[in-house]
């Protein structure tokens, strides 16, 4: 009797690549729905999480990338509550949920009602000092406007003028706009960021006419709630979301998760199943792959193996931002805002894209007496802002917090974190990629890609992607989902 071949083991073998949300979400799944699997999770860094960092330092919590996660989609919620963490979810406070938007230096309430690229309120509107009266006419003007015919992709920029006018777009909805995505409005796809604003049009032909009829019915809907924990549109962990990542990883089981082994090719066995081979030049063999690593990375890995795929997923543009947390004692601040933030237009062109007021937003995030703020710079708009030199960039950014809150003095406490080529920017002619992209990954059922660059930025995206990557390859190996 030949004995059994080492390269072959008994147990079907998964590996993950990428212990950011997205990896760790696949590796997840998979624990849960097929245990029996043998399962390793490649990670380049020295950490799990990716680009989610919380660092705590003299009393002050800093996330270091997103610090919260919406509620209306399901998956952050259900997965934090998976894992235990109920007691350590935090709504934002309900005393400052107010935004602002920045004109000429000075922040400006958000109308009451605005959201996104919407308002829901008329009065709001009519009463705001962020437009002209030619811009609040041709603002309520977009309740008389036709559909558009077209079902062609549009950008951001065009849909939105084309709709509220030009005024309303410059001074409020692309900061808003920009504030999530940091890329350029005129690029980014609608179809492919907020779909649900084109949705809007073609069923109810008026953007503000759909969204009034939707909070009413979202009124009505809260009201009918008899029981269950409520939560604001957006939460987080008490703790700091560093603590998602790694109670991840201790449910999935540390010792199947390689921290500091990048992975710099995936080969094609004549099998079916994959060499996963390191930066050291260790190979592995697997049943199935997720690449769930920066679309770069994974682009090149991929590219001998399946260079239709690598081709694709490597042409995403992308653009960084830097996140500066700078704090001041009370008394510095003599302008203090009662909100969560504020958004910056382009038209400012000083840098800055968006900020928040971090323990206004969430309490106990700074020593009592004490305001932390969390600025974000860079985007499409200032790609060259992110490489400054530390004491550079804080200097920019105390400059500019400074004129807007009228502060005395400097920061007692800074820290910065830089996120280059980071953030995905999902332009014009998306839809059309994301296709063509979903026909090539059909095409070798073994392989699935998980991240944000494919359906998603948010957490709550990210880890459905996670979801569907491991579902996919379950699939492909014939493991019965349970």
């Amino acid at each position: 009797m030949s004995e059994p071949s080492l390269d072959r083991p008994s147990r079907l073998r998964v590996a993950v690549v990428g212990a950011g949300t997205s990896g760790l979400a696949a590796a997840w799944r998979l624990r849960v729905r097929a245990p029996e699997i043998d399962l390793t999770v490649f990670e380049k860094s020295a950490r799990v999480g990716g680009v989610i960092g919380t660092r705590k330092v003299d009393g002050f919590l800093c996330e270091l990338s997103v610090d919260n996660f919406i509620t209306t989609v399901p998956y952050g919620l259900d997965l934090c509550r998976e894992l235990g963490f109920q007691d350590e979810l935090q709504s934002t406070n309900s005393r400052y949920r107010r935004t602002f938007v920045v004109r000429n230096r000075r922040l400006f309430p958000l109308p009451d009602g605005f959201m996104t690229m919407a308002p829901t309120k008329l009065w709001p509107m009519l009463v705001t000092p962020l437009l002209t009266p030619w811009g609040k006419l041709r603002c309520g003007l977009e309740l008389l406007l036709p559909r558009r015919k077209s079902e062609e992709e549009e950008s951001l920029a065009a849909f939105a003028t084309r709709r509220l006018g030009r005024e309303a777009f410059d001074r409020i909805i692309e900061p808003l706009v920009g504030g999530i995505y940091g890329g350029d409005a005129a690029k980014l796809s609608l179809q492919a960021t907020l779909p649900r604003f084109a949705e809007m049009e073609a069923k109810d032909r008026s953007l503000i006419w759909s969204m009034t009829k939707s909070m009413k019915k979202a009124r009505k809907t809260k009201r009918e709630e008899e029981s269950g924990a409520r939560y604001s549109f957006f939460i987080t962990l008490k703790c700091g979301l560093q603590e998602l990542p790694e109670r991840l990883a201790d449910r999935i089981g540390r010792e199947r998760i390689a921290l500091n082994r990048p992975v710099v090719r995936a080969e094609r066995l004549s099998g079916g199943g994959w060499n996963v081979v390191d930066a050291q030049g260790r190979a592995e063999r697997f049943d199935a792959v997720v690449f769930a690593s920066d679309s770069g990375s994974a682009a090149s890995a991929l590219k001998e193996s399946c260079p239709r795929v690598s081709e694709l997923y490597g042409q995403t543009d992308h653009t960084g931002v830097a996140i500066v947390h700078l704090a001041y004692r009370n008394e510095q601040v003599k302008r203090p805002m009662e909100g969560m933030g504020f958004v910056v237009p382009t038209s400012e062109k000083n840098g800055v894209i968006a900020g928040s007021f971090s323990n206004y937003k969430y309490p106990s995030r700074a020593p009592e007496g004490t305001t932390l703020l969390r600025i974000f710079v860079g985007g499409a708009r200032a790609p060259e802002t992110v490489e400054k030199p530390e004491d550079e960039l804080i200097r920019l950014v105390h400059t500019e917090t400074a004129a807007l809150l009228d502060i005395e003095g400097a920061p007692i406490f800074t820290d910065v974190a830089r996120f280059p080529n980071s953030m995905p920017q999902y332009y014009l002619g998306r839809l059309a990629w994301r296709k063509e992209l979903q026909t090539a990954v059909d095409a070798v059922p073994t392989l699935a890609l998980a991240g944000n660059t494919l359906d998603g930025v948010g957490l709550p995206a990210c880890i459905k992607s996670g979801y569907d990557a491991a579902d996919s390859v379950l699939n492909s190996i014939n493991v019965n989902n349970k």
